[in-house]
């Protein structure tokens, strides 16, 4: 059993188009795909099937029930903040240990499991712990995805680096193509690659994905 945590240089970049297109790359491959994104702020309960925790219960070919999300997504919030905010404007907590058993627990379900962190990775996820101790704290291979936008340079330097000072081993670089770019994609991936060796990096067009398979094959049982 495997487990590989997506992780992010910030929001909005593709942590979910990341997460699906494994979760259909190891389907193909003929492995038992567990998927979660445990925390999750900008939920609508009325419309428990969008959003990204809808999109991962569909690559899953699961229904928004209240069973299936709170095993996906257990800790979910209104407003589009991050957690600790979120958390705080309903008078609720994201308990940490908690968090973390409850992604080793999954991670004993399925051949591999992979888990969706939320924001950036030195987002708070409560008063005390970010993203990144979370993926400390549970050891796992990780991928770290960014963007091609201007200043995406030292926003991946920056959370490569932070994820490195913690033992973080990670297991892949995505550029994941952004809606806007000073200069092509590859030229951004062939400059981060410099800084990040040996490190593997490669480049995702939102058009036309390229395989995220190959990142990951050598964590794979």
């Amino acid at each position: 059993m495997t487990t590989i945590f997506v992780t992010s240089s910030g929001t909005g970049i593709g942590k979910t188009f990341v997460m699906l297109q494994l979760i259909a790359e190891l389907k193909a491959s003929g492995r038992r795909v567990h998927a979660l994104k445990p925390v999750a702020s900008g939920f609508d309960a009325a419309r428990p099937g969008d959003g990204d925790t809808g999109a991962l219960l569909r690559a899953l070919e699961l229904e928004p029930t209240a069973a299936n999300l709170d095993a996906v997504s257990p800790w979910r919030f209104a407003a589009p903040l991050s957690p600790d905010m979120a958390a705080a404007r309903e008078r609720r907590t994201v308990p940490f240990d908690a968090l973390v058993a409850h992604c080793r627990a999954a991670g004993r379900r399925g051949d591999v499991t992979l888990i969706e962190g939320i924001g950036g990775v030195m987002v708070p996820v409560d008063a005390e712990h970010t993203v990144l101790d979370w993926v400390a704290a549970l050891e796992v291979p990780t991928l770290l995805v960014v963007g091609s936008y201007l200043g995406t340079l030292s926003h991946t330097l920056t959370a490569a680096a932070a994820l490195r000072e913690r033992s973080v081993t990670i297991a892949g670089l995505i550029v994941s193509e952004s809606e806007e770019q000073p200069v092509p994609p590859a030229e951004t991936a062939a400059t981060l690659a410099r800084f990040v060796a040996p490190v593997a990096v490669r480049v995702l067009p939102r058009a036309s994905p390229v395989p995220l398979l190959p990142l990951v094959a050598s964590y794979l049982e």
